[in-house]
Formats: structure tokens, C-alpha cells, sequence
């Protein structure tokens, strides 16, 4: 019950300590730079002025920071020059020449305090010294900056407090750089853990962050947690938290509260206390024992050593006279861990003997702390390269039986794979009948693609010396010839020439009658295309090239797929978007021949065009990623 009692003290402190304010600086009104006078003075104004060197005057000058509001907020560090001062005998116009130095700015400014002192009026006082009074806002005067105020051969000296030590609870919605969260710490004593937990009053639209250190200038690390197990709680743990504003306006909520509860978290330090100690030599030849303690907080303590018994007496280390030393406050390092480092050494020990080092605090007392055995690290360093060499060993005996079966299987592989790519279909590309040396080179760069997906393609540009043996219509009936068994696609290259001569075709089909029947008849019955050839004269008249031919012929081939009602099954239209495929002179839609067939457009469409292709020509989702036209 004692100790329960104990935390829901700490707790309750914690919280009061928290809340309390850093700093609190005394609020004023203002509507301008406010000059008043004490009674006798009337006719008070301020005004710019230049440097002017006044002689000796008699006046007490005092000057404090203080905050300028308006109607309670929007407040700005300003400074309050309070003057005590002695007319002289029957003196009435007078003025007062105020000046104050900013050394990060540079620069010095002055005030002229003009006023008239009434003399009637201040016989009547106990004492004839009166007063002026000046608040003076000026963008030069900022948190944590340094100001000196004269005022004939006298000075002060201000230094205004930082943003973060006048942000306190009394400042919180007053001051613009006060935008800081504030956050409180409880004790859970269920979980045992201390819980930060910030004002819910404190909305803001940026990120939280929150960081913790050890000590006052100490690191602060990022906390990504929002609790602190109690058993790790120190007195000089400090919390800082923000909003993250990503720029300078970010300030930070600062707080160190258990700082004032040592005794009772003085056990979680101690707990923590390491020592290593090793033995050397020194330069002299002397023996010496070197020494580092490790504490989360700086800690008082002595650290002497001591020669550790043999026997029955193992667990006793008898202290070495005249070699005790007091922790200094001085030469503590932060490690990267941030606990907090103090290095030693104890010069002159006799070498030979079993020595340790004993630490004692206010109220602990800890070790021996020995020097690890040199011969249990040999022995573990041999131990860890024995089984480093015997997990070698054994992988190599592994990958030695796994070889043949890891061959084996990528093998068989590799061999899926080819088969896979090879039965992906052929492909038969053809030109547009005129000859364009950009469409040419686009038409090849396709190909090459589509060989490159796995597809077997020919190409009628890369057939030129077949083309010329066996001419235009066999080769191409000898490419078409198998186009139920092996999934052959036909792809045409749509341009402006080649929708002309589409045109042109349908047009001479339309004039030539039953000539153009038997022409489709031949292309259903022939599969070499001897016939073919001689009986589509009439309408391949006139063509510049072979592959014009060609060309036309794929025409008739399309006619007549139309007629079994599959000719978008069969064939394809490609358009190479950098080239127009309609002629200007067309008014009309897509040709009555290439309606129906899947069109791709390149290369905005080059993946559906692959998905076309892969799923063969009575796929259930044909023309995918492309559009029937």
C-alpha cells in the first residue's frame, strides 16, 4: 500500500509539474508604442530620432521583457523601459533621448521622449522625482534575442527568453510561435508503464512527433512509442514534443518531470549501471586497470579497486588502499545508446593480481566488476570458426546431391518454357501497299517486337527473295495455307494508301461482278494460289511492287472470310499513330472491307494488341484491349 501510495504521488506531481509554466511574462495591452508620465508631466510623446550624445542626467533606468497583446492575443516579445527621473529647478520643455542596441541585427535605434514638466504640480509631492514610461515594439526585439537599452551615460542590458521557455501553459493560444502540444504522464500501474498522453484540446493539422533523451543536453531520439516501461523511467529522463511544421515555427514542449523525484526512481538507475574493466600496460611499464562505467543518467558515485579472494573466499574483493576516486561531473560522454559514459583508470596496481572494480553510490553498492577471461574468449572465437567450418561443409555436401536434380529441373525448365513461346502462333505481317521508308521501318521494328514475345512471324519486307520466286500470291497462300491448324493471324498495316487502295478494291469488285465470285471462289477451294493468280488480274493492275501485291491479295483473302462470316478472326489492323491513316480527300467511315476487324493503335495499345495475339484466333475474348470497327 506504501508504495502504491508512493506512485499515485509521483503521478500526481508529475502532472502539476507539467502544467506549471516554464517562464510567465506579465501581458500589456497596446494599440501603438506606448508613452505615459507620471503626474507634474503632461504633454508626453515619442517620436524617431538620430544617435545624440545628451550629458550626464539624472535617472534610474530599468527595463523588462514583456509581452505586447491585443485584447489578449496575438502577442510579441516587447520591452517595458520604466525612467525615474529629476527635473531641474523650473525646468518646463524637456525631452529624452532612448536608444537601443540588437547586436544579431547590428544596428542602433533611438527614441525622442519629448515632455513638459509642471512645476506647481510636483512641489506638492513628498519628493520631486517624477517618471516616464515607454513600451517599445519593434520587429528587432524577437524571442532569445540580446538588447541593450541607453539613455544618456547609463545602459541595460536584456536578454529576452526563447520561444520554448516562454511557451508555457499561461502562453498557450496568445503567442503565434506557441503552437506547441502539451502532454501530461501517467503511471499505469496495471501495465506497469509510464503513458504520455497529449491534450486533446491541442488539435492541430500537422504530424505529432515526439522524442526522448537522458539528461538536459543530452541527444534527443525519436520516439515512435507512446509509453515508457516504468522500470526504465529515470529522474533525468526528458521529453520533447511537437508538431511538425517542417520548417523553424516548429518549437517544442519540453519537459524533464521525474527530475524532482530521484529517490524514488534512483533504484531504475542503479539497475542499470555496467562496468567493463580491462588490464594493460602503461608507457612507463606499469601495470594499470582501465575502467568505463555506463549509466542512463550521470550519477555520484566512487569507484576504487580490488583484489578478488580464492577459495572460500571467492566472493570477497578486498578494496586496494589509496586508489578510490570520486566520479567527476566534467567528462561524461554520451554513447550511442544514449547512456551516459565515464571513463577511468587505476595507474600503478601491482601486476599479478586478481583485480575487479567495486562502485558505490548514495545508496548502492555494486560488483565486483572483473575483467573477462582472455581464455574464455580464445575458446569462443575457436568454437564459433569450428562451426562456421562445419556449416560450409555441410552446404557444400548438400549443393554436391542437389546438383543433379537442380540440373534436372532446369532443364526441364527451360524446356517448358521454349515449348510455351513456341506454341504461342504464327504471325504473318504485311506492308501497306506504298512504299514509305518510316512506315518501312516501323513495320519491321513490330516484327522484331513480336519475335521477341515468342510469336513466329514473317514479315513480307523480310521476304523479298521468296517474294520474287515463287511471286506474291503463292507466298502468300503458302503462309495462310495451314491457318486452322496452327493459329496463323494475318496483320495488316492501315495507312493512308493502303485505306485508298481498300477503297479502290472494293470499288472494282463492285464493277467487275461475277469475275470478283469466281475470284473468292478460287481463294476458298485453292490452298497454293496458282489459280489465283490468274484469274485476279484484273484487279491488281497497276501495282508498283510486290508487296502491293501482296497486298491486294490479302484483300480478296479478306473477302472472302467475310462471306464465312470469321474474317475478324482471321485478320488484324495495326495503325502506327505518328503516320494518318485516313486520306484527307475521304468523307466517308472505315472502308466496308476492313469493317469488323479488330484495329490496335501503336503504341498506346501495343499490350492489347499482345493479348489479341496470345489468345489465338476463336479465343472467347477476342479484340481484348483494341476495338472492332
Amino acid at each position: 500500500m506504501k508504495a502504491m501510495f508512493l506512485w499515485w504521488s509521483l503521478a500526481i506531481l508529475l502532472l502539476i509539474q507539467i502544467v506549471a509554466s516554464a517562464l510567465e511574462l506579465e501581458m500589456l495591452d497596446y494599440k501603438s508604442e506606448h508613452f505615459t508620465c507620471s503626474k507634474g508631466i503632461s504633454n508626453c510623446t515619442v517620436k524617431a530620432g538620430a544617435v545624440v550624445l545628451i550629458p550626464e542626467c539624472a535617472v534610474d533606468l530599468e527595463v523588462q521583457p514583456v509581452l505586447c497583446c491585443r485584447q489578449g492575443t496575438a502577442c510579441r516579445p516587447c520591452l517595458h523601459i520604466h525612467l525615474d527621473i529629476q527635473p531641474r529647478n523650473h525646468q518646463t520643455a524637456s525631452y529624452m533621448n532612448v536608444c537601443y542596441n540588437v547586436p544579431e541585427l547590428g544596428m542602433e535605434i533611438c527614441k525622442i521622449l519629448e515632455f513638459t514638466v509642471i512645476p506647481a504640480a510636483l512641489d506638492g509631492q513628498a519628493t520631486s522625482k517624477a517618471w516616464l514610461s515607454l513600451l517599445l515594439k519593434d520587429n528587432a526585439v524577437s524571442f532569445n534575442s540580446q538588447v541593450t537599452v541607453y539613455v544618456c551615460s547609463h545602459h541595460s542590458k536584456v536578454v529576452l527568453p526563447s520561444v520554448d521557455e516562454v511557451c508555457s501553459s499561461a502562453a498557450q493560444g496568445v503567442v503565434e510561435e506557441c503552437d506547441i502540444p502539451s502532454f501530461s504522464a501517467l503511471i499505469d500501474q496495471e501495465s506497469h508503464e509510464v503513458r504520455l498522453q497529449v491534450n486533446k484540446a491541442d488539435d492541430s493539422p500537422y504530424p505529432l512527433e515526439m522524442c526522448l533523451q537522458h539528461e538536459v543536453n543530452g541527444v534527443c531520439r525519436t520516439c515512435k512509442e507512446s509509453t515508457v516501461p516504468l522500470h526504465s523511467v529515470t529522474p533525468c529522463m526528458c521529453f520533447q514534443v511537437w508538431w511538425n511544421k517542417g520548417d523553424e515555427r516548429s518549437h517544442r514542449s519540453i519537459s524533464c518531470p521525474f527530475r524532482n523525484h530521484t529517490e524514488l526512481l534512483q533504484r531504475n538507475v542503479w539497475e542499470n549501471v555496467s562496468v567493463s574493466v580491462v588490464q594493460g600496460q602503461m608507457n612507463s611499464g606499469g601495470a594499470m586497470l582501465s575502467w568505463n562505467l555506463t549509466a542512463p543518467c550521470r550519477v555520484e558515485a566512487e569507484v576504487w579497486p580490488c583484489q578478488k579472494g580464492a577459495g572460500l573466499d571467492m566472493d570477497r574483493c578486498t578494496e586496494l588502499v589509496a586508489f578510490r576516486q570520486r566520479l567527476s561531473d566534467d567528462i561524461w560522454r554520451e554513447n550511442s545508446r544514449g547512456h551516459w559514459l565515464m571513463p577511468g583508470v587505476f595507474e600503478d596496481v601491482v601486476l599479478g593480481l586478481d583485480l575487479c572494480v567495486m562502485v558505490k553510490g548514495k545508496n548502492s553498492e555494486l560488483g565486483p566488476f572483473c575483467p573477462i577471461d582472455s581464455s574464455w574468449w580464445h575458446w569462443r572465437w575457436s568454437l564459433l570458426v569450428l562451426l562456421s567450418l562445419m556449416l560450409a561443409v555441410l552446404a557444400a555436401m548438400c549443393l554436391y546431391f542437389l546438383h543433379g536434380k537442380l540440373k534436372r529441373w532446369a532443364w526441364e525448365w527451360y524446356q517448358k518454357e521454349c515449348g510455351r513461346l513456341a506454341n504461342r502462333g504464327h504471325i504473318v505481317l504485311l506492308s501497306p501497299p506504298d512504299v514509305d521508308g518510316s512506315v518501312s521501318e516501323l513495320v519491321c521494328e513490330l516484327g522484331s517486337s513480336l519475335c521477341a514475345q515468342g510469336f513466329s512471324v514473317s514479315v513480307d519486307l523480310w521476304s523479298r527473295a521468296e517474294l520474287c520466286s515463287l511471286g506474291p500470291l503463292p507466298w502468300l497462300h503458302s503462309q495462310l495455307q495451314h491457318l486452322d491448324s496452327q493459329g496463323i493471324r494475318a496483320i495488316l498495316v492501315l495507312t493512308q494508301a493502303a485505306w485508298e487502295r481498300a477503297e479502290d478494291w472494293v470499288r472494282q469488285w463492285d464493277q467487275q461482278g461475277q469475275q470478283g465470285k469466281d475470284i473468292v471462289q478460287g481463294v476458298e477451294k485453292e490452298e497454293g494460289g496458282e489459280e489465283m493468280e490468274g484469274e485476279d488480274n484484273g484487279l491488281l493492275q497497276g501495282l508498283s511492287s510486290p508487296y502491293a501485291d501482296v497486298f491486294s491479295a490479302a484483300l480478296s483473302c479478306i473477302k472472302a472470310e467475310h462471306k464465312l462470316g470469321c474474317a475478324g478472326e482471321r485478320f488484324l489492323l495495326v495503325h502506327f499513330e505518328a503516320h494518318s491513316a485516313k486520306p484527307p480527300s475521304s468523307k466517308r467511315g472505315l472502308p466496308e472491307l476492313f469493317q469488323g476487324l479488330p484495329m490496335f493503335h501503336l503504341p498506346s495499345q501495343s499490350q492489347g494488341l499482345l493479348a489479341e495475339l496470345a489468345m489465338g484466333p476463336t479465343g472467347p475474348e477476342a479484340g481484348i484491349g483494341g476495338h472492332r470497327v
